[in-house]
């Protein structure tokens, strides 16, 4: 195997585990970076062990490092005024790999990121702006929302086997992870660094009511008072409630319908529809 290192952060995350799976399929060297040594041995390739929240461990992670996949956990409640943790995480990251002379960050980020905005939109956007001005090279993907999640539960508000939240009819053109991992390979291991922001999508914007029937169960669309309500139940803090539903609104009012062509350009194929998603995740 020839070609620059690669370091994959997020290894055994939704889309880090995709990319693990894809680099070795394509012959490409990578070292994955876990925090459980037990799921790093389970991945079956070269693998270390840090976390980013010791400096020490993600230097040493580094050596002999050409080129990253940088992705770390999204948003998490914290206190009023305080910054999302993974600003911290990542930008320590990215000024680690400048010191250790890596040469290029492909960082997996959020739809249309935009400083100020709440939660992982905000925070990500913070750390895009860290990483521009870092002196590395240095791409961003930004995908709308993962299909992903409706396997996992985390695509929507889940009672009695329905579907529901402040969706309205809002279409969301959502992107199969394992397309999102396909373009960080064609990024990661092409013979010159590309840079830029791309921007993600699945072929076609769909409501949640149609994701629902694609899915096989009923769908209920909430009032945002409700849905706040639900999630302070569920022991959210009442100003990430207030920054969740911020999102929602937005969702439902089309900010993530917009359809992409970026993973055909990097890639050379077409994204994964929804339903294509769904052949590929009930055959495994």
């Amino acid at each position: 195997m020839g070609g620059p290192m690669i370091l994959v952060t997020g290894a055994t995350g939704t889309t880090g585990g995709r990319l693990v799976r894809q680099l070795a399929e394509a012959g490409t060297p990578f070292r994955a970076l876990v925090r459980d040594e037990a799921k790093g041995a389970a991945l079956g390739h070269e693998f270390v062990v840090a976390d980013f929240d010791e400096p020490s461990s993600v230097r040493a992670a580094l050596t002999g490092v050409d080129r990253v996949f940088l992705a770390s956990g999204g948003a998490v409640p914290v206190p009023d005024g305080e910054p999302q943790p993974m600003v911290r995480q990542e930008t320590a990251v990215i000024d680690a790999a400048r010191a250790a002379g890596v040469g290029y960050v492909v960082k997996l980020s959020a739809w249309r990121p935009t400083l100020g905005a709440p939660l992982s939109v905000g925070a990500h956007a913070e750390i895009e702006r860290h990483l521009a001005a870092s002196g590395l090279a240095w791409a961003t993907l930004q995908p709308t929302g993962f299909m992903q999640n409706f396997r996992t539960g985390a695509g929507g508000f889940a009672t009695d086997g329905a579907m529901e939240g402040p969706y309205g009819t809002g279409r969301v053109a959502y992107v199969d992870a394992h397309d999102i991992a396909a373009s960080a390979v064609a990024l990661l291991a092409a013979p010159e660094p590309r840079e830029g922001a791309f921007a993600l999508t699945g072929p076609e914007p769909l409501t949640h009511a149609e994701i629902a029937a694609k899915l096989g169960v009923p769908f209920r669309d909430l009032p945002p008072e409700t849905a706040a309500a639900a999630l302070r139940e569920r022991g959210l803090p009442a100003g990430f409630v207030t920054d969740l539903l911020s999102l929602y609104a937005g969702m439902a009012a089309g900010e993530l319908s917009e359809v992409t062509t970026t993973v055909h350009e990097l890639t050379g194929r077409a994204p994964r529809s929804f339903d294509d998603f769904l052949t590929a995740t009930a055959a495994r």
